[in-house]
């Protein structure tokens, strides 16, 4: 072969070999400068803080507020972390745990009630609190308005004060000639006293008359049915709110039992716990309509401008096997009425 062509294939060749490594260079230079970045900027997965009362007797309405989030899209411990904080009957610690969640700097705290949200709601006004559920949440300071919230609080009222009348009704009804009846009531919660009003209401239209019976810790418990048997009740209707009670719903449950008292509480977990029946908000479906403003938050919502919502779901529940422990026939046409009947 000709020199001359040898020496033009050679320069070609050697150029050709220059840009090869010239773009190898390049790439390694960027690749270089891409992976540091991602490295430096994993994608933030947000953290909720969960203030509920009790790990056991609010385990149900732990896990519907996990399966609404479920629902939409997230599982938790790959895009989102959960801490969760239970006081279990120790008022204090509501703060303690409210004040810990905000130094651990959670994206959202979700309340089980008004004892976690008045002290997540002092210990932060930038953090965005979702309230599960709460009673009367203009009444209790937490929003401005059902429909404006108007600060970093938002979530679900349950109008259960409202309920109150009702529950007193379905007593009557369940026990013939019914004349006296005990209120358990908290008497440090706003809620209860409001519902004290409703049922005193209700009281006066059914020719019932009211024992106030009050219940603050949990020693109070047996004492209040002593209280009530002295002051010749022939029921209770409880109202008791707050981690004491929530703490302790077999105890009581067992307790009408042996003073044979037919008891109607606001929460159907009491009954499943052996009380006699329940009328109420059903709250599981509230804890998990709250994962919706949890996700809601996320994506860039302000609490403020999220109304509070009210419920859409009530339920009776009747347990027979407590009704026959304390001799007690309930009319067929209360049990018609019932949502659920535990045999």
């Amino acid at each position: 072969m000709d020199r001359g062509l040898i020496d033009v294939f050679e320069i070609k060749f050697k150029s050709a070999l220059r840009n090869l490594k010239s773009a190898i260079l390049l790439c390694v230079v960027l690749f270089a400068l891409c992976v540091p970045a991602s490295a430096q900027q994993p994608a933030k997965i947000p953290r909720i803080g969960l203030l509920y009362a009790s790990a056991s007797g609010n385990a149900h309405r732990v896990e519907a507020f996990r399966q609404g989030l479920r629902e939409l899209g997230y599982v938790e411990g790959k895009n989102i972390v959960i801490e969760y904080r239970y006081p279990d009957g120790k008022r204090e610690r509501f703060s303690e745990y409210a004040t810990e969640l905000v130094r651990l700097k959670v994206d959202i705290i979700v309340t089980g009630g008004g004892s976690g949200t008045r002290p997540a709601k002092e210990a932060t006004s930038t953090i965005p609190i979702v309230m599960s559920q709460d009673d009367d949440p203009v009444g209790n300071g937490f929003v401005a308005s059902l429909a404006r919230p108007g600060g970093n609080i938002t979530g679900l009222a349950t109008l259960s004060p409202e309920l109150s009348g009702k529950r007193l009704e379905l007593l009557k009804e369940a026990v013939s000639r019914l004349s006296r009846v005990a209120v358990f009531l908290t008497p440090s919660s706003q809620d209860d006293e409001r519902a004290v009003k409703e049922i005193e209401l209700a009281a006066g239209a059914l020719s019932v008359k009211i024992q106030r019976v009050e219940v603050l810790v949990a020693k109070d418990i047996e004492p209040a049915f002593r209280a009530a048997s002295k002051g010749r009740a022939e029921a209770v209707l409880s109202i008791m709110s707050g981690p004491v009670a929530a703490s302790r719903r077999k105890e009581i449950a067992e307790l009408a039992v042996k003073n044979r008292f037919p008891v109607i509480y606001h929460r159907q977990e009491y009954v499943e716990a052996g009380g006699l029946m329940s009328y109420g908000v059903n709250f599981l479906d509230l804890d998990r309509r709250a994962a919706t403003y949890v996700d809601k938050i996320l994506k860039g919502t302000k609490p403020a401008d999220i109304p509070v919502e009210q419920p859409t779901k009530f339920e009776f529940v009747i347990n027979l096997k407590a009704a026959k422990q304390i001799g007690l026939t309930i009319p067929q046409w209360t049990l018609t009425k019932a949502d659920k009947v535990i045999k």
